[in-house]
């Protein structure tokens, strides 16, 4: 069960419009899947009912995200499609959803598929992922489900570390252990990281801070094997959930591990005798050696009557015949002391050259440290033929001296998804690459990716547009064979985009973002056509009904051809002069705006003739701007203690609230700065101040008009009606009474003011105009 859920988790990962998506909605896809329905005799109803916040409590983020960066992601990767559920009112009441890659594996795949998984194992499977991050609920005469071990790992990185911990206990055997990958790894990152990095598609320092936050959850413990010489060995990482179901903890195994009268100590990459075919390895993961810790008593997915190799006891029946060429201690190399290319390479072979008979071993576990650990001296370089210093964990040799590290190549393509979706059409190409050559193609193809992804709509479609341009750069070739230098063609022409106009996302006459053939083409080929059709229409004119001679009609399309580049040539210098007269203009008007802003500001105060105070000095400013505010509460004192109809009175009144409110002000300015003070201060100080009496000018209006006859009328008949139309609410209505009677004060203030400033413009004498003026000059305030 566990190999046939990984097999379908992978598939699902790896899915063209799954791959290259960020985790949140990896993990959403995983979730939908698991929940969907399983299909039932004709009834193939694939489908799953979710609400968007539920969706979010099982990834650990909120219902905007789900909403925002979730869902149109994989709408617009083509990995699902939703449809609101609505009732009888046209009140939403779900959300079903449809995972395509599941419906394509049902409708095109066959039942052999990896992601046709029945009834059961679907509930197998949303039962793991409940265990391991669900949120809990407890549901009504049912038994209640408890939270997932994840469950308050909530924000940012959650869904990550959901995804993480979910791929992790799916590679993980009965014995808790991960199984780790193989090959050389970073120090800093270790093992586990490079393990998980590999499983999540991201780099090792990202899967180190994920291990550690779930290390910090209590759900992953790292440890170290033991050696007898009591130093550090190779780092393990165990899965507590796993070991705990199965009645395991890390106490128990280090026991087993150190006790040496239960089992033998299996060495790590062992080839598996008993394993079956399809399980041995790496449990379907692509660059996962199936490498794993010792063996315990208990391993239950370990055949009952399956034994674990000795530790090479000096005193052994053999398993197989000693005739038979089967890779163990170094048979079947012969005299010539060579390394193999891999495990099971090279070996089924006699020494005499004549064919031998085929080891049954898996090929995947071929490699391991069990040939490794028999090496006593360095084995001899293939391509360079020198004799190297070492090699390490990873099959990768050490530098001999000063010379530099020769990477050795890898067989099996990058374990990011996107990358190998991307470069699957070429992958025969990719084993003949060097280690080096294949960085470069790696580095080449992630910035291809990335830019393609630059020029689509959809995010998500670039590593599939890369695999369509190497199938067609491999069709025009003749296919793999008649590729002779695979780096070279890959670097400069398979992953290279060819446009053949001025679209950036024209490619061999191909639109990138619609698959389709690129207008931008189809246009400058009909205008080649029609030229070549009214040149030689002119030329038949020309010479009446005779033949037009091939010679003389390519020299008439070579002249025009001339013509239009002249024609170009001139256009071009007539832009350049337009241009840089644009340009020479553009800067006089820049020195114009220059000048006249240093003129303004070099120009004396205009109030008291200050020097480069640009019109006017920080004092004379707040005194202007003192005098407003003085004349601003003026007309609200008297907007609401007279009325407007008597010119006489509101003259008189204004002329006593403007010496009250300057009054005002003088002696909030003593009060602050003293009589002694600055005249700039004091002047800054009567702004502050003169800004607060008008505040409490136009609060004492508001009150003396919400106390009025009419804002008391509004409120009366706000309250009637409120009472009216719900009697039961007395509180409500008086509140919506009052918010009635503020309004109608707020909005006589406003009547009023306008009404004030109405009379007095009319009051206001006209000064006569100036000489050569035709309008009344312009007063200040």
């Amino acid at each position: 069960m566990r190999l046939r859920l990984l097999a379908a988790v992978q598939a699902l990962l790896s899915h063209p419009s799954i791959a290259g998506l960020k985790d949140a909605a990896k993990l959403a896809a995983v979730v939908l899947y698991a929940k969907s329905r399983a299909p039932q005799g004709e009834k193939n109803d694939l489908q799953t009912s979710i609400w968007g916040s539920e969706l979010g409590r099982w990834m650990g983020v909120k219902e905007s995200t789900v909403h925002h960066k979730v869902l149109p992601v994989l709408r617009g990767s083509g990995a699902l499609r939703t449809r609101v559920v609505r009732d009888a009112k046209g009140h939403p009441t779900g959300l079903d959803c449809l995972v395509m890659p599941l419906w394509n594996a049902h409708h095109g795949g066959g039942a052999g598929h990896p992601l046709a998984l029945d009834k059961v194992e679907l509930a197998t499977l949303l039962r793991l992922i409940e265990a391991l991050f669900g949120h809990g609920w407890t549901p009504e005469n049912r038994e209640a489900t408890p939270p997932g071990l994840l469950a308050g790992r909530t924000g940012k990185g959650a869904a990550t570390d959901r995804l993480g911990l979910l791929l992790m206990v799916l590679n993980t055997r009965a014995s808790g252990w991960l199984q780790l990958c193989g090959g050389s790894v970073k120090k800093k990152e270790g093992r586990g990281a490079a393990t998980l990095a590999r499983l999540l598609g991201c780099s090792p320092s990202g899967a180190r801070k994920v291990l550690a936050r779930l290390t910090e959850a209590g759900v992953v413990a790292r440890q170290r094997r033991d050696t007898k010489t009591r130093m550090n060995g190779r780092g393990r990482v165990m899965l507590l959930p796993v070991a705990r179901a199965y009645g395991r903890t890390v106490a128990s195994v280090e026991a087993v591990q150190s006790s040496g009268t239960v089992f033998l100590a299996r060495p790590d990459g062992a080839v598996r005798d008993h394993a079956p075919a399809d399980a041995a390895g790496s449990l379907g993961t692509p660059g996962i050696s199936g490498t794993e810790g010792a063996g315990s008593a208990g391993d239950q997915e370990r055949p009952d009557s399956a034994e674990l190799h000795t530790d090479h006891a000096s005193v052994g029946t053999p398993v197989l015949p000693p005739q038979l060429a089967c890779g163990f201690s170094g048979e079947g190399r012969g005299g010539e002391g060579r390394r193999p290319e891999r495990a099971c390479a090279g070996e089924d072979q006699a020494v005499d050259g004549k064919d031998g008979a085929v080891c049954p071993v898996s090929l995947v576990a071929v490699g391991g440290p069990l040939r490794w650990e028999q090496l006593k001296e360095s084995p001899v370089d293939e391509r360079g033929g020198q004799r190297a210093a070492g090699a390490g964990a990873g099959g990768r040799p050490k530098a001999v001296g000063w010379q530099k590290a020769q990477l050795q190549r890898r067989v099996g393509l990058p374990a990011r998804p996107a990358l190998q979706v991307a470069l699957g059409p070429v992958a025969g190409l990719w084993a003949q690459l060097s280690g080096w050559q294949q960085d470069q193609v790696q580095a080449a193809a992630e910035a291809e990716i990335m830019r393609l992804e630059g020029l689509l709509e959809h995010q998500g479609g670039g590593p599939r547009l890369l695999a369509d341009r190497l199938t067609d750069r491999l069709a025009e070739t003749g296919g793999e064979a008649l590729v002779d230098k695979p780096f070279p063609w890959l670097i400069r022409r398979g992953l290279v985009q060819r446009p053949a106009c001025a679209d950036p996302r024209c490619d061999d006459g191909t639109r990138l973002d619609t698959r389709s053939e690129c207008p931008s083409c189809a246009t400058a080929i009909a205008d080649r056509r029609m030229l070549r059709a009214r040149v030689r229409a002119v030329m038949t004119a020309e010479q009446g009904q005779g033949p037009v001679s091939r010679a003389a009609y390519e020299e008439r399309l070579r002249e025009h051809s001339a013509l239009e580049a002249d024609r170009a040539r001139a256009r071009h210098a007539r832009t350049a002069v337009e241009v840089e007269r644009r340009r020479a203009a553009v800067a006089r008007r820049r020195q114009r705006e220059q000048e006249a802003e240093q003129a303004r500001l070099s120009a004396p105060c205009a109030d008291c003739g200050l020097a480069d105070a640009a019109g006017l000095c920080p004092r004379c400013s707040w005194t202007r701007r003192t005098e407003v505010l003085v004349a601003e509460a003026v007309d609200l004192a008297v907007a609401a203690r007279s009325a407007l109809d008597n010119p006489e009175k509101v003259a008189v009144l204004s002329e006593t609230c403007e010496a009250r409110i300057r009054a005002l002000v003088t002696e909030g300015c003593r009060g602050q700065v003293g009589d002694k003070a600055d005249k700039t201060l004091t002047a800054f100080t009567a702004v502050q101040v003169a800004e607060r009496v008008r505040d409490e000018e136009q609060a004492a209006a508001l009150r003396r008009l919400t106390a009025g006859p009419e804002a008391e009328a509004e409120a009366a008949a706000v309250l009637a009606a409120e009472l009216r139309r719900s009697p039961r609410r007395p509180e409500t209505a008086r509140a919506a009474g009052e918010a009635a009677r503020h309004r109608t004060a707020e909005y006589l203030l406003r009547h009023r003011l306008g009404q004030l400033r109405v009379l007095r413009a009319r009051q206001r004498p006209c000064e006569p105009a100036a000489a050569g003026q035709s309008f009344p000059a312009r007063t200040q305030g």
